[in-house]
């Protein structure tokens, strides 16, 4: 047998095992549209259109929806479509797997997330590590609390390429700079790592909290395996005039960028202000987890 048959093989027993993993748990897999008039914008994402309509890059917009309309346990296998993604870790078009359960708080999608990575990958519990931790570990630095002159100085020291096109002032993108170079590659080598506790300035759609010490952060959560992201959670902005507000502050960086802006999503901020019940949601890259799970080097060598 052709050795890529062989490992699509592999992708459809995973497949199934993970259908089976939310079965077991009461889980209602559910379909949404790939096309709909209404996309969430983002400021590092770039939808594709066809024919005035948005292939989703995520099916959160419509699982929120059913959320608000009464259902409590759900997940999706789906195609997403993202513009100008391609390489050993992405594609334009890539198989997304996202769930949503009423009443989890972050800890609760932390452990659901975490069972799913040991049922799938027969792996050992992940290790948890909050994001300041990880950047005191590899950075030297609290990305809490340090300037962005700070941030800039500790990326010179590192010898860090710094690209020509990189905001000055911009202190997201020289922590996000910061964490592809130096925390990322270090991230779940000697098994899964789950990150956690984010800057509050990238919640995204994540509730945002004050941690013991009284800084705040988003309630927010990635999975790492080997180096490699797989998975971004949250626990879940419920607010829909703060979701409001955080998409028109994507929309003026994506302006700024030179991009344009995107209209707001109208049914989801509707559904919200009828009511979103508190709940945390995950997106996992299936094709990465395939891709490590194979171990291969490329998402190309496990799709279809």
């Amino acid at each position: 047998m052709c050795p890529k048959l062989s490992n699509l093989e592999h992708r459809s027993k995973l497949l199934a095992d993970l259908r089976h993993f939310f079965s077991q748990r009461n889980f209602l897999e559910v379909e949404t549209p790939l096309l709909s008039s209404e996309v969430i914008p983002e400021q590092h994402i770039e939808p594709l259109v066809v024919h005035s309509q948005y292939l989703q890059a995520s099916p959160e917009l419509h699982m929120k929806r059913l959320l608000a309309a009464g259902m409590t346990s759900i997940y999706q296998v789906t195609r997403s479509f993202r513009g100008h993604e391609q390489g050993t870790l992405h594609a334009p078009e890539f198989t997304i797997v996202e769930w949503y359960r009423v009443g989890d708080d972050m800890q609760a999608g932390i452990t659901l997330l975490d069972e799913l990575c040991q049922s799938l990958l027969d792996t050992r519990p992940a290790t948890r590590t909050s994001y300041s931790e990880s950047f005191s570990r590899h950075v030297g630095i609290c990305p809490h609390t340090s300037t962005v002159s700070t941030l800039i100085d500790r990326a010179r020291a590192l010898r860090i390429e710094i690209p020509a096109n990189m905001p000055q002032h911009d202190r997201d993108e020289w922590l996000n700079l910061l964490l592809a170079t130096q925390v990322e590659p270090n991230l779940g080598i000697k098994g899964p790592e789950i990150l956690f506790d984010y800057p509050a300035s990238q919640a995204a759609l994540a509730k945002i909290a004050p941690r013991k010490d009284g800084i705040q952060v988003a309630r927010r959560f990635e999975l790492y395996w080997r180096g490699v992201e797989l998975a971004n959670g949250y626990d879940e902005l419920t607010d829909a005039a703060e979701l409001q507000n955080r998409l028109e502050n994507v929309n003026e960086k994506r302006v700024a960028d030179d991009r344009p802006a995107l209209s707001l999503p109208k049914s989801l901020l509707q559904a919200m202000e009828r009511g979103l019940p508190a709940c945390s949601g995950c997106a996992l890259g299936f094709d990465r987890l395939a891709m490590l799970a194979l171990g291969k080097k490329s998402i190309a060598e496990v799709m279809p």
